[in-house]
């Protein structure tokens, strides 16, 4: 295998094997930035019982990264206020290209690729006028910026392709930051965040603001249906007793959902989700909190809370095979059968595994196609 891998990335790395696939980087189902036990930092192919199927060191920490429709090859996202953003190819390891944000600018963290893998977008924070930028990169051998547009608010995060391939859904979480002054919010009294979504070509269609109640809670995660619905996970800003829903549901041109465990357990997540799955299929919506040590679950057909599980400092959670993967800051990849998953379930496909890795997981787990 490693001959075969350093074989096509020799050729990868020439343009003579525009064919390769991610099964020629050993099929990884997810993406992952982790901190080593030595400090150092790097990004990892994860398979879909969690194991490593390689390791990519990174220059600084990582927050999340975006895995190319076609080719194995990954864009990977400094964590704010970080600048980098490297597109590596994942058979050989090696950066292909860096991606420099204009003077006066840095990435939020989060990425996404059009259908045909032919353009990127990512969030961006022009923080000398205080407003967010979606930068447009051709896709190529090497990455070329096309252009940009705004995000609709300040401070947008992730953002995600919708299904129909023609529109992004943009998380602005609404907070001003600066540089100068680390990550320390500087509008908490006047932040505004939204929903977003445009056109590829920035054209703004629809938008989802909050009630002035909850001003103070800062979209940052998402997650898309195959319907189109929209996932949007949030973290409170204001008195952590007066926490409001953190999580809801809406789609483009429709109306929104919140979504809210009763008191003791929706307490519990202490202000702050961390990472969402969808899982539209199934009527099911995963929550990570790792303030509380919890993934909660929630029906999207009734809006009710199912269950929750607990895992000390949980965070990344994405969909493989119809069932929750989840990971955590204790080097923890795991997946276990939801309550009545059984029922629903009766081909028996639901599986509980789990693998501990020495290293720590960052905020996301991305999956791959």
């Amino acid at each position: 295998m490693h001959n075969r891998r350093s074989f096509l990335a020799g050729l990868f790395a020439l343009g003579l094997c525009p064919s390769v696939t991610w099964a020629d980087a050993g099929s990884p189902a997810f993406l992952s930035a982790a901190r080593n036990p030595d400090g150092k930092y790097a990004l990892f192919g994860l398979s879909d019982k969690g194991g490593i199927i390689f390791e990519i060191p990174l220059p600084g920490r990582g927050h999340a990264a975006a895995a190319h429709p076609q080719r194995p090859e990954a864009v990977a996202f400094a964590r704010r206020p970080g600048n980098f953003a490297l597109v590596i190819d994942c058979i050989s390891g090696k950066t292909r290209a860096v991606l420099d944000a204009p003077s006066g600018r840095h990435f939020y963290g989060h990425g996404a690729f059009s259908a045909d893998g032919t353009r990127l977008f990512t969030s961006e924070n022009d923080f000398e006028n205080a407003q967010g930028i979606i930068g447009v990169w051709a896709v190529g051998e090497t990455y070329q910026r096309l252009g940009e547009f705004h995000s609709g608010a300040i401070g947008p995060h992730e953002l995600k392709l919708l299904p129909d391939g023609k529109h992004l859904v943009i998380a602005n979480g609404g907070i001003e930051t600066h540089p100068d002054s680390g990550r320390t919010k500087l509008n908490i009294a006047t932040m505004q965040p939204s929903l977003a979504y445009v056109r590829l070509d920035g054209t703004q269609v629809d938008e989802l603001i909050l009630p002035q109640t909850m001003h103070k809670n800062s979209i940052r995660h998402l997650s898309v249906g195959s319907d189109g619905t929209v996932a949007f996970a949030m973290q409170w800003q204001g008195d952590i007793n007066q926490s409001p829903a953190l999580l809801g549901l809406h789609t483009m041109g429709g109306t929104s959902q919140l979504l809210k465990a009763p008191t003791d357990a929706h307490r519990a997540l202490q202000g702050y989700i961390g990472s969402v799955a969808l899982l539209s299929g199934q009527n099911r919506l995963a929550a990570t909190s790792p303030r509380g040590g919890m993934m909660q679950i929630f029906d999207t057909g009734s809006g009710d809370y199912v269950e929750t599980i607990l895992e000390p400092d949980v965070c990344g959670v994405a969909i493989h095979d119809a069932q929750f993967v989840r990971t955590s800051g204790q080097g923890v990849v795991s997946c276990s059968q939801l309550r009545e998953q059984d029922k629903r379930q009766a081909d028996g496909s639901a599986q509980n595994w789990r693998q501990t890795h020495i290293c720590q997981w960052d905020n996301h787990l991305v999956p791959i196609g």
